[in-house]
């Protein structure tokens, strides 16, 4: 699904798709065809973190600023974490992906490294990688979900 936002902060469903994956390619291909349809910038979108996926964006919208799905990122630094430590873990991952600003969201990261990166390294090298993508602010946009609006059919 593509959801498009105004300056205004007005949400607008652009299209669903149903491809056989998510590969990069599929959405070039989506990119393509919203372009053909007029769409001629996108400020700022927000994808999964699929190899590929952001050059896939720029060689349509090249000037487009990538951010990551926060919730992607989330599970992906959680694959490295012990289920005794899951609770802990997400608790001190929150300041992180919640701050205000990208300093903040760097001070947090290393409050985190601080406290978790001897026993999860490839937890920390994944907000380290990935991190200046996924915590942009966004909050006023975050309010409501489309998603959580679909019901399966």
């Amino acid at each position: 699904m593509v959801i498009g936002i105004d300056l205004d902060g007005n949400k607008d469903v652009l299209g669903i798709w149903n491809g056989e994956n998510e590969s990069a390619k599929f959405w070039l291909s989506v990119r393509n065809e919203l372009k053909n349809r007029g769409v001629q910038d996108i400020l700022i979108t927000c994808v999964d973190n699929l190899t590929g996926f952001s050059q896939a964006i720029t060689a349509c919208y090249p000037l487009t600023e990538i951010q990551k799905c926060i919730i992607h990122q989330i599970r992906n630094s959680m694959r490295y974490v012990s289920y005794k430590d899951l609770k802990k873990v997400t608790a001190d991952l929150k300041p992180i992906y919640k701050a205000a600003t990208e300093e903040a969201a760097l001070v947090e990261l290393n409050r985190f490294e601080e406290n978790w990166g001897t026993r999860y390294p490839l937890s920390v090298r994944s907000w380290r990688n990935n991190g200046e993508e996924s915590w942009r602010p966004f909050s006023s946009i975050r309010r409501r979900s489309e998603n959580s609006s679909l019901r399966p059919i």
